[in-house]
């Protein structure tokens, strides 16, 4: 039975089973405040499409593990087991490491949660792990990142497919500058920097999934006496990014106190004790590390290294491109597929979301700062809310590009074979794009078993597009999915 004092009404409870526990003399709390998502004016779709782009430049300025990673596997399963006992909305929870030493977790708008490695080598055990992702859960839950960033009042504006791509993958558009300013090294975005009463709320409801979820719910002061005994008082990331509400063990320790005991909590498991051997022998990076970039041109744990060169953003302008086909090619690889490009080109990116361009193919915007896609390749993920895809993912992309791009225009879609995989293609023209001179699109998408679909866009001035057709057509029918990256 559960007999804690339960915040919102998800988790009321029944005056016979009041009734039961003063019966059985169970403890209950005084009343306290219900907790409840603080006010905004976001709608819960606009959340969750404002963190699928902050999701984007997290991969660009952070080096995350891929979903194949074991150790990511475990703490999506771990993450699920936590976000069934959430309050509220049913956002899409989602769950991802970060390859990073640093104690510290954050949660982006609409359900995406970052979990440092650092966090899990510093857990004794997987109930603590669970308390610091029940607190991120809590965030997003209660709304938290998005009341700070309304107050911050940031918005981000994207124009043409190039530029889309290139600012999310170079991190030059409005919102690239915003994560490229306050993303990087271990300091979060800035709106996901809490305040003392958000903390101490998401310390309250998260013991409280924590409890619900069967763990042992002493876990989570536990766990801060593990943070504040490594760094000291205020030393730890973690603490930084999450201030001390004040008296913070001894408010969780009295919310637990309020908690029916169980005859069993969950403490540690065989999976846990199985990961924690796994990431004991596994090096994260440093700070300096991220900020200084150098996990790019590493792969440490299989983080990022696609196998071709990082494209050079201040490379000279004007270099014209060679747009007979190449008689050279290499391998580039990404997060469960592989593909062949000209060996002359570089990509910018990461396994996840990446442009591959030769060069000269991203070429200055207006402002002088925000690359344009040109010619070349950009690779992502598109995961649409069930209800807007209506059973048919390509065309809910195809819809979506048109939505951000203005002036594009799409032709019919079609089947075409990848391999052994039929894939959906579709040739798009934005007359409006390229400084008015046209550009073509070729969109082509793979679908994968419960998982996101995996498209590519073949970008090209428009009176360029038949003498990069073979190019693109050779790329395409390269592409082979490996059996990690299509469950």
């Amino acid at each position: 039975m559960n007999c804690r004092n339960v915040p919102g009404n998800t988790r009321k409870i029944a005056p016979l089973l009041l009734l039961l526990c003063f019966l059985l003399t169970c403890p209950l709390a005084q009343a306290r405040v219900e907790l409840r998502p603080c006010r905004n004016n976001m709608s819960p779709q606009q959340q969750i499409e404002l963190g699928k782009k902050v999701v984007n430049e997290v991969y660009q300025q952070m080096p995350v593990l891929p979903d194949s990673s074991p150790v990511t596997q475990y703490v999506q399963a771990l993450g699920q087991t936590l976000a069934a006992q959430a309050p509220g909305y049913r956002w899409p929870y989602n769950f991802h490491v970060v390859n990073v030493a640093d104690i510290n977790a954050f949660a982006l708008p609409g359900g995406s949660i970052f979990v440092n490695l650092g966090t899990i080598q510093a857990a004794s055990n997987e109930a603590q792990l669970a308390a610091a992702m029940s607190h991120e859960i809590s965030h997003v839950a209660l709304q938290h990142s998005v009341c700070n960033l309304e107050k911050e009042k940031r918005v981000g504006i994207f124009a043409g497919i190039g530029e889309i791509a290139s600012g999310l993958i170079l991190g030059n558009s409005t919102l690239g500058a915003l994560a490229q300013k306050t993303i990087g090294l271990t300091a979060g975005l800035s709106f996901l920097r809490m305040g003392r009463e958000a903390e101490q709320q998401a310390d309250l409801e998260g013991v409280g999934i924590l409890y619900d979820a069967g763990y042992d719910p002493r876990a989570m002061p536990q766990f801060f006496e593990t943070i504040q005994g490594k760094y000291g008082k205020g030393g730890a990331q973690f603490l930084s990014d999450h201030p001390n509400p004040g008296n913070r063990t001894e408010y969780v320790n009295r919310e637990i106190s309020s908690f029916v005991p169980r005859a069993r909590y969950v403490t540690n498991t065989a999976d846990f004790k199985r990961i924690q051997q796994q990431v004991s022998g596994m090096r994260a990076y440093t700070a300096k590390e991220v900020e200084s970039g150098v996990w790019k041109r590493k792969d440490p744990n299989q983080t990022v290294s696609t196998g071709v060169n990082e494209y050079d953003a201040g490379a000279p302008v004007g270099t014209r491109v060679d747009t007979t086909l190449p008689q050279q090619w290499i391998t580039f690889t990404g997060n469960g597929f592989t593909m062949q490009v000209p060996s002359d080109w570089k990509a910018a990116g990461d396994r996840n979301s990446a442009m591959v361009a030769p060069p000269g193919g991203i070429s200055p915007s207006a402002d002088g700062k925000t690359g344009n896609l040109v010619y070349g390749v950009l690779t992502d993920l598109y995961d649409p809310d069930p209800q807007e895809a209506g059973g048919d993912t390509f065309a809910s992309l195809v819809d979506e590009l048109a939505r951000e791009n203005p002036g594009i225009q799409a032709g019919q879609i079609s089947n075409i074979r990848i391999g052994d995989v039929t894939a959906q293609s579709v040739d798009a023209v934005n007359r409006s794009a390229n400084n008015g001179n046209g550009e073509h699109d070729w969109i082509v998408g793979i679908p994968r078993e419960r998982t996101p679909l995996r498209y590519f866009v073949f970008v090209s001035p428009a009176q360029d597009s038949s003498a990069m057709r073979p190019t693109f057509e050779h790329i395409i029918n390269s592409i082979r999915l490996s059996t990690a990256g299509n469950k």
